[in-house]
């Protein structure tokens, strides 16, 4: 895209903040009576993706994927289409995630879904990425995981006060997907590590100081945020130095040797995490680091596939989201048991089933 088109694209964005547009759409996605899961539509020069599931807070769905990501070519191509809008309905969730119970659940049963849901969605994280239109993403409420990588790689990413953020994989034995070995390193010094393995919550306007959101508003009143004190701030030199460590082992090292309150608290919340999630996902910040979205998408697509094939993801869904007992048995159960090997057979080539741009 030439420099006078992005200007000419970036002018209509800002006549579309001026209008006042954001802060309609924000509060007609509060009510749909719809049973569709996903609506389609098309407001003047407008495409409107609007995730509608709100029972299952918005959760991703291969049906979902299948119908957003053709939409989302065919109005990139249109030229009576100058903007692209995707929000979530319901008013407690933009999207809370993939629906990842029903992936564990079918690979259990030796149904197939899983090689099939993640190719797609990450074919459709990279059509938000490279998007020729100017895409927003009106982040409000619960925005994690699946929810992420349909917005985070967007132009425009707007939270609002009930924006919740996170990136919560190593709890239930997967990694931060959809992109986030992209992202994540290119955040402010080590904070994408520390979201990345601790899974911390961001809210509101902090989605925005951290530098996720590209604009925050105010869904109640007309208003752009300015800048005030970010939430981690005082921690920042803390994440950055313990985090900047080349394994989770001196991580934790480095957490135990601060000592503050923070570091601990931190350390507690790690020492609760998959272990073999732990070392895959700082491997996959450190490779993502320096490779483009596409390559970090076929990398994290191998990462996938040697999950669905472990322990650790299914027992993750188990415990947080079927019994929800909270008390996942990893196997391995210690860092130590994690070997290199381990660790490489998850970065492994697929051959053939690689996934490919």
């Amino acid at each position: 895209m030439g420099q006078r088109e992005m200007w000419r694209l970036m002018s209509r964005f800002n006549a579309f903040k001026r209008t006042n547009t954001i802060l309609h759409h924000l509060r007609m996605s509060k009510h749909t009576d719809a049973a569709e899961e996903v609506l389609l539509e098309k407001k003047g020069c407008t495409g409107v993706i609007t995730l509608n599931r709100p029972k299952f807070l918005n959760a991703l769905t291969l049906n979902m994927i299948r119908q957003i990501y053709p939409q989302l070519k065919k109005w990139e191509q249109d030229p009576e289409t100058f903007l692209i809008i995707i929000k979530g309905a319901g008013g407690k969730a933009f999207c809370a995630g993939g629906d990842i119970r029903v992936i564990s659940e079918a690979e259990k049963a030796k149904q197939k879904i899983a090689p099939v849901f993640f190719r797609e969605e990450y074919m459709l994280n990279n059509a938000v990425g490279s998007c020729q239109k100017p895409y927003v993403a009106l982040i409000h409420g619960i925005t994690m995981g699946g929810g992420v990588g349909l917005s985070v790689h967007g132009q425009f990413r707007v939270a609002t006060e009930k924006c919740l953020f996170a990136m919560p994989e190593t709890a239930i034995g997967l990694f931060p997907d959809v992109g986030g070995g992209y992202f994540l390193p290119r955040l402010q010094g080590k904070l994408g590590y520390f979201l990345a393995l601790t899974g911390f919550r961001l809210k509101g306007r902090d989605v925005y100081r951290a530098g996720i959101a590209t604009h925050f508003v105010d869904s109640e009143k007309s208003k752009i945020d300015r800048d005030k004190s970010f939430i981690l701030e005082e921690h920042m030199d803390k994440i950055n130095s313990c985090f900047s460590a080349n394994t989770v082992e001196e991580i934790i090292e480095n957490l135990q040797q601060d000592g503050s309150s923070f570091a601990l608290e931190q350390l507690k919340v790690i020492n609760k995490m998959s272990p073999t999630s732990l070392k895959i996902t700082l491997r996959q910040l450190m490779e993502g680091s320096s490779k483009t979205l596409q390559e970090v998408l076929t990398m994290e697509y191998r990462l996938s596939q040697a999950c669905m094939r472990g322990h650790d993801f299914h027992e993750g869904v188990r415990a947080v989201l079927i019994d929800k007992d909270q008390s996942p048995k990893w196997k391995p159960a210690d860092l130590k048991e994690v070997t290199e090997e381990d660790l490489n057979n998850h970065f492994k080539s697929l051959g053939s089933s690689d996934l490919k741009f």
